[in-house]
């Protein structure tokens, strides 16, 4: 078996398209990420925001494109996981693992808006 060499690999831009761009801006919003307003040439107006060395960056689902992707599942660090996950709640997120102490510090899981599991950590 060839071994992958990963020592130059670094996520650079992670896209997620969906039919509810303002409940998906504002959950992810809601975890610390600052989003900016793009639109390139003449395709759909679109944000994007920071996330580490990582581009995240939220699209409309136009027409006939197909279904959301619920497969996907995320992970984040953030500062304070108990407030974000109090804040998420107040916007009707559904907690799927509530806040507990793990192998890998504190972590909850949760759902975006589009049925994603997003896993946050913190520690």
């Amino acid at each position: 078996m060839i071994e992958p060499d990963t020592a130059g690999v670094f996520l650079k831009l992670l896209v997620l398209k969906t039919r509810q761009v303002d409940k998906l801006l504002a959950f992810y919003q809601f975890l610390g990420i600052a989003f900016i307003q793009e639109q390139h040439g003449k395709g759909p107006v679109h944000f994007a925001g920071q996330v580490g060395g990582t581009v995240l960056e939220i699209y409309p689902l136009l027409g006939d494109a197909g279904t959301v992707d619920q497969t996907a599942r995320l992970g984040f660090a953030v500062v304070n996981l108990e407030q974000v996950v109090e804040n998420l709640r107040t916007i009707g997120t559904s907690v799927t693992s509530p806040f507990q102490k793990s192998a890998w510090g504190h972590r909850a899981v949760v759902q975006d808006p589009d049925g994603r599991a997003v896993e946050l950590y913190q520690g």
